[in-house]
C-alpha cells in the first residue's frame, strides 16, 4: 500500500489513524463515510494484529449483532459468541468493503505540532515525516505487556511467561502451571489448561472479581450492562448482588468470596467482572485450585502473600498491560498519571485540540460497540472542528 506525504497546503492534509485494529478502522469508515481522506498507519504487515496475537480459544464475550463495527453486520454463519480467527476474518473483510486507505508496516513514534501550527506532525519508521489535520491514536487498551516488579523475577529459573505470549494448552499437558492474576484472561486460560491437560492449575488471585455469566437462560450480561450503564454506582451495585447470589454459587470454600465492593464501583475503577466461560465448574470442582496473591520468586519457588511456597513448571503472568503512550503523546500534556488519555471519544484535550483517542476506555457495555459509537462522534467532531484543513475524498 501507498505511503502518503505531507503537503503544503492544509486543505490537502488527511486525518491520520494510528493504528489498524477494529477502532481504527472504525474511525477511518466513519471519517471516509463524511467524504474525509483518512489514512490508516499500522505498525504491522497486516489490520487487526493484536487480535492475531491472542490465544487460540479465545471468542468474544459480548454478542455477534452488538459487536458489530458501523456499515458492516458480522456475518450470522460466524456465531453468537464469535472466535478470535473470525474477528480477524471480520476485520479483513472490513477495510477491503469500504476501501480504507491502510499504510501498513509504519510505525509512528511521536506526534507533535506542525511548526506553523496548523495541523501535526507525525514521525514513523524510514524517517517519514507526515502533516495531518488531526490525529486518532487507535493503538489499542492492550498495547505493552505489563509484570509486577516481583523480587527475585530476574534470578527466577523456572518457564516464566506473560499472557499474551500463550496460544494454546498443548506444550502444557501433564504439567503443573500457575495462572497469575484473574481478570478475564487469567480466568479463561486457567479453564484453557485444565481442558487441555495439564496436571495441575492454580489460578493466583490477589483481589477477589465479581464473576457474571456471559449468558443466563439465553439474555446476555452484555445486554443487560447496556442497560444499566447510565444508572447511578450505587444503584447499579445494589442490584447486582442479589442477581449474583442467583446466578453465582458462592466460591468461598474455594478461596474464591463475594466481593465486599460493588460490581460497578469496581468497573469505574478499571476492573471489568470476569465473564464466567467456565471458571465457576472448574473451581467448584477442584480443578482450578485458588491460591493467594505472588509477592515475589526465591529458589525457583513462587513466594505467595500468604506465606506459602508454590513449586511449579510454569508461571503464566495475566497481569495486564500499559497503553504504552508517553512516546507517542506523553510530552504533550494529554495523559493522566497512569499514562492514559485523560479525555478521550469524541472530545479532545485542550492541550491538543485536533488529537483523539479511540479504544481506549473499558466498559461494562462492550468495548467493540462503544468503538462503533464513538467513531460516529469523532467523525462528527473532526468534520465539525476541521472545516477548511481537511483532505476531501474525490466526489
Amino acid at each position: 500500500m501507498a505511503d502518503s506525504t505531507p503537503s503544503a497546503r492544509t486543505s490537502d492534509r488527511p486525518v491520520y489513524v494510528i493504528g489498524g485494529g477494529p477502532g481504527g478502522l472504525s474511525i477511518a469508515y466513519a471519517l471516509r463515510a463524511r467524504g474525509i481522506r483518512a489514512v490508516v498507519l499500522e505498525k504491522s504487515e497486516r489490520v487487526g494484529a493484536a487480535w492475531r496475537g491472542h490465544y487460540d480459544r479465545l471468542r468474544l464475550h459480548t454478542t455477534r449483532r452488538l459487536s458489530a463495527l458501523p456499515g458492516l453486520p458480522i456475518p450470522r454463519r460466524f456465531g453468537r459468541w464469535v472466535a478470535r480467527d473470525d474477528v480477524v476474518r471480520y476485520l479483513e473483510k472490513y477495510a477491503e468493503v469500504h476501501e480504507l486507505e491502510v499504510v501498513t508496516g509504519v510505525e509512528v513514534s511521536r506526534v507533535e505540532r506542525t511548526p506553523d501550527g496548523t495541523g501535526w506532525l507525525l514521525h514513523a519508521t524510514g524517517g517519514r515525516e507526515l502533516t495531518g489535520a488531526a490525529i486518532v491514536v487507535a493503538t489499542g487498551h492492550n498495547h505493552t505487556p505489563s509484570i509486577p516488579d516481583w523480587p527475585g523475577r530476574d534470578t527466577y529459573g523456572g518457564e516464566f511467561l506473560h499472557a499474551g505470549e500463550y496460544r494454546n494448552p498443548t506444550p502444557y499437558a501433564g504439567r503443573d502451571v500457575l495462572v497469575v492474576g484473574v481478570g478475564n484472561t487469567g480466568a479463561e486460560i486457567a479453564v484453557d489448561l485444565v481442558e487441555g491437560g495439564a496436571s495441575r492449575v492454580r489460578l493466583s488471585v490477589r483481589t477477589v472479581p465479581h464473576i457474571v455469566r456471559r449468558s443466563t437462560a439465553g439474555w446476555p450480561a452484555q445486554c443487560t450492562s447496556i442497560l444499566v450503564r447510565r444508572l447511578p454506582v450505587a444503584l447499579v451495585d445494589r442490584l447486582a448482588r442479589p442477581m449474583a447470589k442467583l446466578s453465582v454459587p458462592d466460591l468461598s470454600a474455594q478461596g474464591l468470596p463475594r466481593p465486599d465492593t460493588g460490581l460497578y464501583s469496581r468497573v469505574k475503577e478499571g476492573a471489568i467482572p470476569v465473564l464466567d466461560v467456565g471458571l465457576i465448574d472448574a473451581v467448584r470442582e477442584g480443578r482450578v485450585e485458588i491460591v493467594a496473591a505472588v509477592d515475589g520468586f526465591e529458589d525457583d519457588k513462587v513466594v505467595l502473600a500468604d506465606g506459602n511456597r508454590v513449586s511449579t513448571d510454569a508461571v503464566i503472568a495475566a497481569t495486564g498491560y500499559v497503553r504504552g503512550l508517553e512516546g507517542l503523546v506523553g510530552h504533550l500534556n494529554v495523559l493522566d498519571a497512569r499514562g492514559r488519555p485523560a479525555v478521550h471519544g469524541a472530545h479532545a484535550s485542550k492541550h491538543a485540540p485536533g488529537i483523539y483517542f479511540q479504544g481506549y476506555a473499558n466498559p461494562i457495555s462492550g468495548n467493540l460497540r462503544e468503538m462503533a459509537i464513538d467513531a460516529e462522534k469523532i467523525a462528527r467532531t473532526v468534520m465539525k472542528e476541521g472545516a477548511g484543513t481537511l483532505s476531501r475524498l474525490p466526489a
